[in-house]
């Protein structure tokens, strides 16, 4: 029970501020910045403006709870959906808090911070050309209302910051009493056993990411909590979470239809798998 307890109580200390610092980031950027700028600033071509809005992502801090109403709001404002999707992955994937948060997770080891947002930006990018040569349009359904009508910038800002620290914050804690209990109740040895397998331990901790849905401004310590398994199995997870979880499974449904959702996210858990195995053999 004390080394649950030191597990648990590391992991929402250490994530906890980044947490808070990512929810106001986020609820600043969707109140304040239009999204017609976004329809301005991205190139008129899809095949272009998917790497930019790539990028974008990595400008612009936001977690899983905001870029899924966001991308919603790109689409409806005219921005191709190619590009608003690859926003969508990359905005909680790469950005700047997300980043500190991983260096922080992983002193010492810049190469971490430098595959995720390899990996991140390359899975970002690689599924927006996917759904701009495969994708169809009776498979998005955009959502028919602005996110935030009808409230003023303050109620709005306060309302989002709300709804996010409770849903996000609430996902914090349970990941942390899961990786808790990974720690301190599971034998080492099965765990020894997943991760002395190469594809097995990649295969769990991305699955693992998937069940868990830890907002991605904590997932990094969670991460890095995880010592049996190697650095691109732990890369997977990085990747793969702010992704493919089973909450941003039900937002998407909820703001683009289960047909989309259903086609979507199982082929980005593919590819996400696939860039962290990549990267990671390159730069791990």
């Amino acid at each position: 029970m004390q080394s649950w307890t030191t597990v648990f109580v590391a992991v929402v200390v250490q994530a906890l501020p980044f947490l808070v610092l990512g929810v106001l980031l986020s609820a600043a950027i969707a109140v304040l910045v239009p999204p017609s700028f976004f329809a301005r600033a991205l190139p008129a071509r899809p095949t272009a403006a998917v790497p930019v809005a790539g990028l974008a992502g990595a400008v612009l801090p936001g977690c899983e709870c905001a870029s899924v109403p966001v991308a919603g709001a790109l689409v409806r404002r005219g921005v191709t959906p190619a590009a608003a999707l690859t926003f969508l992955l990359s905005a909680p994937a790469i950005n700047p808090v997300v980043l500190t948060a991983t260096a922080v997770a992983f002193p010492g080891a810049p190469e971490m911070v430098l595959a995720r947002f390899a990996a991140g930006l390359l899975v970002a990018c690689a599924m927006g050309w996917l759904w701009q040569r495969l994708g169809r349009a009776d498979w998005l359904r955009p959502p028919s209302r602005e996110t935030y009508g009808g409230q003023g910038r303050g109620a709005a800002f306060w309302g989002s910051v709300r709804h996010d620290v409770l849903h996000a914050g609430g996902f914090l804690v349970l990941g942390a009493m899961a990786a808790a209990t990974l720690k301190a109740v599971v034998p080492d040895g099965w765990l020894r056993v997943a991760a002395g397998h190469p594809v097995l331990a990649v295969l769990a901790l991305a699955l693992l990411a998937v069940v868990l849905s830890v907002c991605s401004e904590a997932d990094a310590f969670l991460a890095a909590s995880l010592t049996h398994f190697s650095p691109t199995a732990r890369l997977a997870f990085l990747v793969v979470g702010p992704m493919v979880d089973l909450k941003l499974v039900a937002m998407q449904t909820a703001v683009f239809g289960r047909g989309f959702a259903l086609r979507f996210a199982p082929v980005t858990f593919v590819v996400a798998v696939a860039g962290a195995v990549l990267t990671g053999a390159v730069l791990l």
